[in-house]
């Protein structure tokens, strides 16, 4: 039993540990979450799947075979002790009784032990008469169920960890180890899986998962099996017709749902149902749950724009959600891959921190739908539009990760394009903000940028700024000179390298008022190299009045930054989102869990045996009676014990002395 209890604890400290540490996500999430140090350290112990890894189930194992026994070894004990009125006892033993008590009465044996029994059934006593010669041992019990109660709770431990232990891995991992059944570690269509990949359609017990387009139907799932899967065949067919979601105004889902045909091939019947959070369908022993949504494979058009060389040009690529596609870079012979991973048509933001937030995984829309979002209200949330995620594989296998918004949004008063990047071991979104354009779009942007990499568009657009501002020839020249410094430097690496220029040659008091020419010499170089970029693009001049001077004056020093951290960015070429075609698909998860009703009966019996062993109290009285010497009365020894000598009992015990008591006084009022 104290091994037992051990047991029990650890598994319940690791049970907290299960509850407070997600489980099943990607090695991804638990790396950026963690650190890598930390995601070896828990990962070693299988901690991102506490209740399917090994020395879990082994833990289990032995609770139950530790549970088992002492019920075996115990239990005949209790029922035989519960069932027994334990008459053997002796006069002198009851002498030796905290509660305990010694009287004589007038009336005789026959009615002294009538009325005993009288009163002790009145009170719920199960009585035994034993005659010892001319004496009279009464044997009484109540409450003897108790024992039932530790009976009842130590087998809910068991019952409660076999239901449990069937439920999960655990019938899958003897397959494996003992059946040949090998998890698929590549990716591969269902129908090239070989059948040691496959289990059977009659698997007693198991947990999916399947994907299933609007559109499309699956006979099939995917059992995860540490770093592989098998396919687990399904008794029926379940096609998406429509996907159904609801939104709170935080962004989140309120509500979805899936409009399903189900096909039973045995018959070929085939009927519909809806399924959404807490209402599954429930067929042919197995249970389909609305686990959460994802996309089912939606088309989207993007527009490439390279970030090198100085011709302004653009390509589409069209593609799709999950799939991967080479783009070639210019005429370099090289090319990377595109997988574009998400599309999100909705983005509810709250842009006032200057960036938008991390976008939510869908294992939090569950918890969005029963409630927890519909109480954060937040006036500064806006729905920004549609979104693009996409990853860049290089040739060395390098990725890196990109999230892009399809329209500009307002940020401190200017319309901007927000393009994020996630560089591989770094959590979340920096984003670059490009100015947008009159047509929404960032292609003024990229032809500026085109035109900061010509030099004889830079040199142009500086020989007109010096000409706009220099009163003399002189003046001219050396402002020219200045800001095509200024501006080549900038073509180079952006605003960093002029910083480190300025913090080399220039003496730090002086550094700040340098910066400040400098970056006045950038604003108006480029503002006028945006005029050359237009113009060879076939765009008309800006407007002149002091409202379109002003915006352009604005548009240019958010270029002047966009242009410098694009030196940074991570990749030779930026993918917008021109146009989609958007697909949903329902996640479900497809579980057989024979286990379920034994875990319920557990519980009741659980239930049982805790109410027992506290209010039901196991109480026993013994009574001796002897007749008195000489005279036509009884002697009469009574004790009284139990369990738990609670103030009940002893408030008991009290009404039995007067009840004994009475017996000497109802003779003399008779």
């Amino acid at each position: 039993m104290r091994f037992a209890i051990s047991l029990l604890v650890f598994i319940c400290l690791a049970s907290l540990i299960g509850t407070v540490l997600p489980q099943n996500r990607s090695a991804g999430a638990y790396v950026d979450q963690f650190g890598p140090f930390w995601f070896e350290v828990f990962d070693k112990f299988s901690l991102w799947h506490i209740y399917n890894s090994w020395w879990f189930l082994v833990t289990m194992t032995f609770l139950v075979t530790s549970t088992s026994l002492c019920l075996i070894r115990n239990a005949p004990k209790m029922l035989k002790d519960a069932s027994s009125f334990r008459e053997h006892i002796r006069a002198s033993s009851l002498r030796a009784f905290h509660h305990k008590v010694e009287l004589d009465t007038t009336r005789d044996l026959s009615g002294t032990s009538g009325a005993v029994q009288a009163w002790l059934k009145k009170q719920g006593y199960a009585v035994r008469v034993k005659d010892e010669g001319d004496a009279q041992l009464l044997a009484a019990k109540c409450g003897s169920g108790n024992r039932l109660g530790y009976i009842f709770a130590h087998a809910a431990i068991v019952i409660i960890c076999v239901g449990g232990l069937l439920d999960s891995e655990l019938p899958i991992r003897v397959q494996v180890w003992l059946f040949g059944k090998t998890p698929i570690l590549e990716n591969m269509l269902i129908v090239d899986v070989p059948q040691s990949g496959r289990l059977s359609v009659n698997n007693p017990s198991f947990r999916s998962n399947v994907l299933v387009p609007e559109g499309g139907e699956r006979n099939s799932a995917i059992v995860s099996v540490d770093d592989g899967a098998l396919v687990q065949p399904l008794p029926f067919t379940i096609a998406l017709k429509k996907f159904f979601v609801e939104y709170y105004s935080t962004g989140m889902p309120s509500r979805f749902a899936s409009l399903v045909e189900v096909t039973d091939p045995d018959n070929g019947k085939k009927f519909e149902a809806t399924i959404e959070v807490n209402e599954p369908l429930h067929f042919k022993g197995v249970t389909v749950y609305q686990s959460s949504f994802d996309d089912g494979g939606s088309k989207v058009e993007l527009v490439g724009y390279p970030l090198t060389g100085t011709k302004p040009v653009s390509f589409d690529v069209n593609g799709q959600v999950g799939q991967t596609s080479d783009v070639a870079l210019g005429d370099t012979g090289k090319s990377v891959k595109l997988e574009v991973t998400k599309l999100r048509t909705i983005n509810v933001e709250d842009l006032t921190a200057g960036d938008p937030a991390t976008p939510k995984e869908f294992g939090e829309h569950v918890a969005s739908v029963t409630g927890s979002a519909a109480s954060k209200q937040n006036k500064n949330l806006k729905n920004v539009g549609p979104s693009i995620e996409y990853r860049l594989i290089d040739q060395s296998g390098q990725a890196t990760l990109f999230n892009n918004y399809m329209l500009p949004v307002e940020m401190d008063g200017h319309q901007v394009i927000l393009v994020g990047v996630q560089e591989p071991g770094n959590p979340g979104f920096r984003y670059l903000r490009i100015p947008a354009d009159d047509k929404a779009s960032v292609a003024e942007f990229m032809d500026l940028r085109a035109a900061l990499a010509d030099p004889l568009a830079r040199k142009e657009a500086v020989h007109r700024f010096a000409k706009s501002y220099a009163g003399s020839t002189s003046d001219q020249q050396a402002l020219e000179g200045s800001a095509a410094r200024a501006l080549d430097t900038f073509a180079i690496g952006g605003l960093q390298v002029i910083s480190k220029f300025l913090e080399t040659n220039v003496p730090p008091a002086e550094q700040q008022r340098a910066a400040d020419i400098v970056i006045r010499l950038l604003g108006s170089s480029v503002s006028e190299l945006r005029q050359v970029a237009r113009e060879r693009a076939g765009l008309p001049a800006l407007g002149n009045t002091p409202a379109d001077q002003e915006k352009n004056i604005a548009w240019s020093r958010i270029a002047v930054a966009a242009l410098s951290d694009v030196t940074l960015y991570p990749a030779p070429m930026l993918f917008t989102l021109k146009s989609f075609e958007h697909v949903q698909a329902s996640v479900f998860q497809v579980s057989r869990t024979p286990g379920k009703m034994i875990v319920y009966i557990g519980c009741l019996f659980l239930v049982i045996g805790i109410f027992t062993m506290f209010y039901v109290r196991d109480r026993r009285i013994w009574v001796w009676l002897r007749p008195t010497e000489g005279t036509s009365g009884t002697r009469v020894l009574a004790a009284m014990t139990s369990q738990k000598r609670t103030l009940d009992f002893n408030r008991e015990f009290d009404r039995f002395k007067q009840a004994l008591s009475r017996l000497n006084s109802a003779e003399r009022s008779t």
